[in-house]
C-alpha cells in the first residue's frame, strides 16, 4: 500500500490539473480535500482516495504519452545518445521511461525545452513554417541601441538566408527579450554577433503556450490544459520535418 502514495501535490499536477507549486497554494488556501476533509501540507493519497479542488473530482489522467517541461541547466547537451555525450539531457533526467528532447537548446544556453515520447507531435512543433512562437530572453555584452532592437526585429542575414521579421523589446541596458517563429542554427547567437554582440546568458521562457516555471535541472508533466491548447495551436500544422534545420539557441 505504501508503494502507492504519492503527495497530494504531486498528484494534483500528475492529473494535469496544475503545477505542483500551484498545488501548495490549493492546499494551503484550503480548497483541497480529500475524502471530504481539508488535509495538512504533505499529505499523501492513494487510489482510492477522492480528491477534490473547489468540490471538483479530479481524477489522474491517462495518456498514451509522455509530455514534460524541463528547465534545462547550462552545459547540459540535447541529445538522446547517452554513449557519446556525457552530460546529456536524457542521462540527467533520468526518465523510467524512453523520451526524447522536442528540438535543442545549445549547451550554453538554459531554459525550457520539452520532452516526449510521442513522435507525431515533436513533427508538428518543431516544423519551422508552422510558426509556433518560442521566447528567449538574453543577456549581451554591451549596452542594448535602439538601432540593434530594430534590426534584430527585422531580420539578420545569416545562413544565406534573411532572419523573419520577430518581436524584440529591451528590458535593460544588455537584456532584451525576442519571439521567434524560426529555428535556424544557433539563430540569436549568429543574429547577434552580426551586429557585433555577444550573447552573454541565454533562457528560453516559452514555447507557444508552456510558460517556464519550474527551478532549473527539474521537470513536470504538462497539464491537461496546456496539451489542450498545445494541440489547438498545432492541429494544422504539417508532419513533415526535417531535423537538420533544427539545431537550437
Amino acid at each position: 500500500m505504501s508503494e502507492k502514495l504519492t503527495r497530494l501535490n504531486k498528484y494534483l499536477s500528475e492529473a494535469g490539473y496544475c503545477s505542483r507549486r500551484a498545488a501548495d497554494k490549493l492546499i494551503q488556501t484550503g480548497r483541497v480535500t480529500i475524502n471530504g476533509k481539508v488535509p495538512e501540507m504533505g499529505t499523501k493519497v492513494s487510489p482510492e482516495d477522492v480528491i477534490e479542488v473547489d468540490g471538483q473530482l479530479i481524477l489522474k489522467r491517462k495518456h498514451d504519452h509522455i509530455y514534460l517541461a524541463f528547465n534545462k541547466p547550462i552545459g547540459i547537451v540535447c541529445t538522446t545518445n547517452t554513449r557519446v555525450e556525457k552530460n546529456n539531457i536524457i542521462d540527467f533526467i533520468n526518465y523510467p521511461k524512453r523520451i526524447f528532447p522536442i528540438g535543442r537548446l545549445d549547451k550554453p544556453s538554459e531554459g525550457l525545452i520539452l520532452l516526449t515520447d510521442d513522435g507525431d507531435i515533436v513533427n508538428k512543433i518543431l516544423r519551422a513554417s508552422n510558426n509556433h512562437e518560442k521566447e528567449y530572453i538574453v543577456t549581451v555584452d554591451k549596452p542594448i541601441s535602439q538601432t540593434f532592437i530594430e534590426r534584430m526585429a527585422n531580420g539578420i542575414p545569416i545562413l544565406d538566408t534573411i532572419t523573419r521579421k520577430c518581436e524584440v523589446k529591451k528590458i535593460s541596458s544588455l537584456k532584451f527579450k525576442i519571439i521567434l517563429t524560426q529555428g535556424l542554427n544557433r539563430q540569436i547567437r549568429r543574429m547577434c554577433e552580426y551586429l557585433n554582440y555577444n550573447v552573454a546568458h541565454l533562457k528560453r521562457v516559452r514555447i507557444m503556450n508552456i510558460k517556464l516555471d519550474v527551478p532549473v535541472g527539474e521537470y513536470r508533466e504538462l497539464t491537461e490544459i496546456e496539451l489542450k491548447d498545445l494541440n489547438t495551436l498545432i492541429e494544422d500544422s504539417t508532419k513533415n520535418y526535417n531535423p537538420s534545420t533544427y539545431k537550437g539557441k
